[in-house]
């Protein structure tokens, strides 16, 4: 919020939800990047070849999203909301994908209520940009 708080030019958005989704895709790209880590340490990898694919999928969705979602020159809304769909898309299905394992590895509990936090907070940027 800091950061954005610097922009000198008007942002289309609410800079507190703007914020706070950029906060839930990092915090998420990190969530997922590690459990896809931590998968790969389980014995039962093979198990779980879908989970890291997801959650490597999920990473590179949310870091991006992030990005341009942090760049406000040239802004264009039909871009932004196009990546937070795809996003919503890939947190809804990393989430299932590590919800369906949550029961036997801690870290796909936690990753998959990260990846749920910022699917709704996605889908409610979204909202607000019409």
């Amino acid at each position: 919020m800091t950061m954005l708080g610097t922009y000198p030019a008007e942002i289309n958005l609410d800079r507190r939800r703007l914020a706070m989704t950029i906060d839930a895709l990092i915090e998420c790209a990190e969530a997922c990047t590690a459990c896809a880590d931590a998968c790969l340490s389980e014995s039962s990898v093979a198990e779980l070849t879908k989970c890291v694919r997801t959650n490597l999928d999920c990473a590179d969705i949310c870091g991006t999203t992030a990005r341009v979602l942090s760049r406000h020159t040239g802004y264009d809304a039909n871009i932004s909301r196009s990546l937070l769909e795809a996003c919503a898309m890939a947190c809804k299905s990393c989430g299932d994908e590590c919800g369906a394992h949550a029961n036997v590895h801690e870290h796909c509990r936690v990753c998959a209520e990260v990846c749920r936090a910022c699917e709704r907070a996605c889908r409610d940027l979204l909202a607000t940009m019409g």
